[in-house]
């Protein structure tokens, strides 16, 4: 009996090496110049590809903007980091290690740029900065508001509404440091100041949320 060839399907290992590159170019153009100025022409080019392979894994370039700061906050903040480790997670090694993560991605070079691109195209293109919302403040924030019911359910935390706060927590998580960031007079930060500021953050939460 002869066999029988299958080609390979979408997803094989060169189309997921293309659309990574891709994305990779997508982050860096996006952030190098302002979003109207980023053709798909561009963006192929940087990512050695041509522009009919871009636009067979992305639609447009709304779709590549959601998607690449999808995949720049997955780096630093993946949907896994907000689940339990194990079944009995102590809610304050849960809460610090969430922390860190967002902490991290939001007072990134990278994330203090996006911002300032999205803050500047926020009247011309409100339509592209509902995306960048969607796409990761939003994201973060469901996750967030699931690890705040999770906590309440388990009897870990008591609060009213799981949901305001989570924006609650990365605010204050935000504080002082990301604005600093974000206007230029704050361009290193020290692990050790980072690490205070996340710390003092939870235990905030904790004092305001831990069953009396």
């Amino acid at each position: 009996m002869s066999a029988v060839v299958r080609n390979a399907g979408p997803g094989r290992p060169k189309d997921l090496e293309k659309r990574a590159a891709i994305l990779a170019a997508a982050k860096r153009l996006f952030l190098e110049r302002m979003y109207d100025a980023v053709s798909m022409d561009a963006i192929a080019g940087e990512a050695g590809v041509s522009k009919l392979t871009v636009y067979s894994h992305f639609k447009d370039k709304e779709s590549l903007f959601e998607a690449a700061v999808e995949a720049k906050c997955e780096e630093q903040l993946p949907a896994a980091i907000f689940r339990s480790g194990v079944p009995e997670e102590d809610i304050g090694e849960r809460l610090r290690r969430i922390a860190r993560g967002f902490h991290g991605l939001v007072t990134s070079p990278e994330a203090i740029e996006l911002f300032r691109v999205m803050a500047a195209q926020a009247q011309s293109n409100p339509e592209m900065a509902q995306r960048f919302y969607e796409a990761g403040p939003k994201r973060a924030l469901a996750e967030m508001e699931a690890v705040f019911r999770d906590a309440v359910d388990k009897g870990q935390l008591e609060m009213d509404d799981p949901r305001r706060s989570a924006g609650h927590f990365f605010c204050l998580l935000k504080g002082e440091m990301h604005m600093q960031r974000l206007i230029g007079c704050c361009e290193a930060l020290e692990a050790r100041e980072c690490e205070a500021h996340v710390d003092s953050v939870v235990r905030l939460f904790l004092r305001a949320y831990l069953p009396r």
